[in-house]
């Protein structure tokens, strides 16, 4: 694969740079980890999200007559790349642009293309995704919740858990058993649901800043229609795994830790210790070096990973190995940050001491979850040891 980006691909990045410029405030860092679904937050982001479907970008190289433009994957990752770097609060329609759409495309049936697909390029459907439950996560196979035909229609029982911006979704993206006597990745089938339809109940659950971003939802008897089971009945679990792939394979996370790293660089110039900028000490430059290095290698694994589905290759252990980079590395710029500013490190947003108002130690707390969220990072190790490396299973 090329590694550079065409004439064409950088006037488009600069394009993009200049409408940020435009529309986000002065000086802006973003909204804080998760409160993208905060009332003080949400309309503020559906404007932006309005802004940027009226000109194409949220799915510019889906085909045009799904609502895309036609354009090449690449420009669609420079978007990816641009937003996450820049902190655009776009997270209301990723689950609709980055896997339900693709999904559609590979699986879904002709009217569910032309139902669903446009209205997520307008950014006006919003999806959540019902895969985890109390007693199924990294063992996604488990899950328990079930559908059961009923003439036209299924019945869905169940509860899904950790379900981001539920309260905020038009539709569900939704896993469910329908076959309750095959093996446990057999018997499994995938569903959009109407999230007003009658029997569902969305609850609250409050993360560890107290921030209303995962839900539980229970399904009480929810009627849903045939014709929204996406794929073949009882083969789910192949279309849920190229979702997984979809959601692990983008370039956001990683330009999104060069940002960090990027502030950090930032900081080490302007901050002193001993009467010397910390950028001064060895022991901190190496460092930031090394992350740095972890941050490139990452979004260079990325754009393999893009190159690869833009010629419909299918990128499995890649993705992993995105994930993980992404997670990990996320983790290791922010612990290094506390570190990097000792005490001043873990003073939160509000304190006149606290750096970048506290976002270090925000952004150090919510990246404990980044190794569990979207699988695991053992999940992923397992994935490329098995599919990547050929290990045997053991």
């Amino acid at each position: 694969m090329d590694f550079r980006f065409t004439p064409e691909q950088e006037a488009f990045r600069q394009e993009l740079r200049e409408f940020i410029r435009a529309v986000l405030p002065p000086n802006w860092r973003g909204i804080d980890p998760d409160s993208y679904f905060v009332e003080e937050n949400w309309r503020f982001i559906r404007q932006l999200t309005a802004q940027m479907a009226q000109r194409g970008w949220l799915t510019m190289h889906w085909p045009r007559e799904y609502g895309g433009q036609g354009r090449s994957l690449m420009e669609q990752v420079i978007y990816q790349e641009e937003t996450a770097y820049w902190r655009v609060p776009t997270r209301d329609v990723s689950v609709g642009t980055h896997m339900v759409g693709p999904i559609l495309m590979l699986y879904g049936t002709e009217e569910q293309k032309q139902e669903f697909l446009p209205g997520i390029a307008r950014g006006e459907i919003i999806f959540c995704q019902g895969f985890s439950e109390p007693g199924s996560g990294s063992d996604l196979a488990s899950l328990q919740t079930r559908a059961v035909e009923d003439g036209d229609d299924y019945i869905i029982n169940g509860s899904k858990i950790w379900t981001s911006g539920a309260h905020r979704s038009t539709h569900c993206y939704l896993l469910a058993r329908t076959d309750p006597s095959a093996e446990k990745h057999r018997g499994i089938s995938v569903f959009i649901v109407d999230m007003r339809s009658p029997g569902i109940t969305v609850r609250p659950i409050l993360n560890m800043f107290g921030v209303h971003y995962f839900n539980q939802v229970f399904f009480d008897g929810v009627r849903v229609n045939k014709r929204y089971l996406v794929g073949e009945k009882n083969r789910g679990w192949y279309v849920a795994a190229t979702t997984l792939d979809f959601e692990r394979s983008g370039v956001g996370r990683h330009a999104s830790n060069r940002r960090a790293v990027h502030e950090l660089v930032e900081l080490a110039r302007e901050v002193s210790l001993g009467g010397k900028p910390l950028a001064s000490h060895p022991l901190v430059r190496h460092r930031l070096a090394d992350l740095a290095i972890s941050v490139q290698v990452g979004t260079l694994v990325a754009y393999e990973v893009a190159w690869m589905q833009s010629q419909g290759k299918v990128p499995n252990k890649e993705a992993s190995l995105s994930k993980l980079m992404g997670s990990e590395t996320a983790q290791q710029v922010y612990s290094f940050g506390v570190q990097m500013l000792g005490m001043y490190g873990l003073l939160h947003k509000g304190s006149k001491w606290a750096f970048l108002d506290g976002r270090i130690a925000l952004e150090w707390a919510d990246s404990f979850s980044h190794t569990i969220r979207a699988g695991t990072s053992e999940v992923q190790r397992n994935i490329i040891a098995l599919r990547g490396l050929g290990l045997p299973r053991g």
